[in-house]
């Protein structure tokens, strides 16, 4: 199952924080958009009363990792099963390889808990997939765990290798991150791992990321998709954007829409500074 354009019938709110240039933006493009600020994502995201999200892709996981925790509602786990940059914490103490009942605790004093399975230097360290699972499926323990799954070395977008992501089994909400930085720029200067995004794009790394290029590796199980688990829903952000974006942004809606009409994923469209 593939992105289309957005799905209104989900809780998306009502964009009120946008300014009257971003309003007039969205408002002229081809479809329907919900374009947001980086603090309404949770609840455009609407993932329920329980969650396991999984970020994959580019620009703005981390970013949109602590969005998450500031946002939904209930005990929330931040965690990877990557690596992740130790200077990230966003006010955090990271906690390292909890047991469950230390968890459980640091839950109760604090609503948010930031896991990390160790620290190399300048690198966090992830914990094991299933360890993510448990979390989310253990009663009482966590109501979100929201976890960093890949690793794109700060580029706004790439394709996985052959080891990525690591996506948790349960996911119930896999995030594709796209930043904007990547619009139209050359595979081979703006991705990580711009072989990987050549070959799923039928393209070479040294042509230009159009936007059916971007709408082929989102929509391919071989790219963005890899790892999704069945039943877990499927999200693009396209981080970074503003106005000067419109016309590509509309060609990515338009490539979706084209690969499978009937799909039922979410494109939003994020407002927010330049992040991993």
């Amino acid at each position: 199952m593939v992105p289309s354009e957005v799905n209104c019938d989900r809780n998306l709110g009502d964009g009120g924080g946008l300014s009257t240039r971003r309003a007039t933006y969205f408002a002229g493009a081809k479809r329907v958009r919900n374009a947001i600020d980086m603090e309404g994502l949770g609840a455009a995201l609407a993932p329920g009363s329980r969650s396991l999200i999984s970020l994959v892709g580019g620009g703005g996981k981390t970013t949109v990792l602590f969005a998450l925790g500031r946002q939904l509602a209930g005990r929330v786990v931040l965690t990877t099963t990557t690596k992740m940059g130790s200077d990230r914490v966003d006010g955090h103490e990271p906690i390292l390889q909890p047991t469950d009942d230390e968890l459980a605790s640091a839950l109760d004093g604090d609503r948010v808990a930031l896991v990390w399975g160790g620290v190399d230097g300048h690198r966090a360290l992830g914990v094991a997939s299933e360890t993510c699972d448990r979390w989310a499926s253990t009663p009482g323990l966590a109501d979100h765990v929201v976890v960093e799954a890949d690793g794109s070395r700060r580029r706004p977008f790439k394709a996985p290798a052959l080891h990525e992501p690591v996506v948790p089994a349960t996911t119930t909400l896999l995030v594709a991150c796209v930043g904007a930085a990547a619009f139209d720029g050359v595979i081979a200067k703006v991705c990580h791992r711009p072989d990987e995004v050549a070959a799923v794009a039928g393209c070479s790394p040294a042509d230009r990321l159009t936007p059916a290029r971007l709408a082929a590796v989102l929509s391919s199980d071989a790219g963005s998709q890899k790892g999704r688990p069945a039943g877990a829903a499927f999200v693009v952000v396209l981080n970074q954007v503003d106005a000067s974006h419109a016309a590509y942004v509309a060609d990515v809606h338009d490539s979706l829409a084209t690969r499978d009409p009937n799909a039922d994923a979410l494109v939003l469209e994020v407002a927010t500074a330049a992040g991993r």
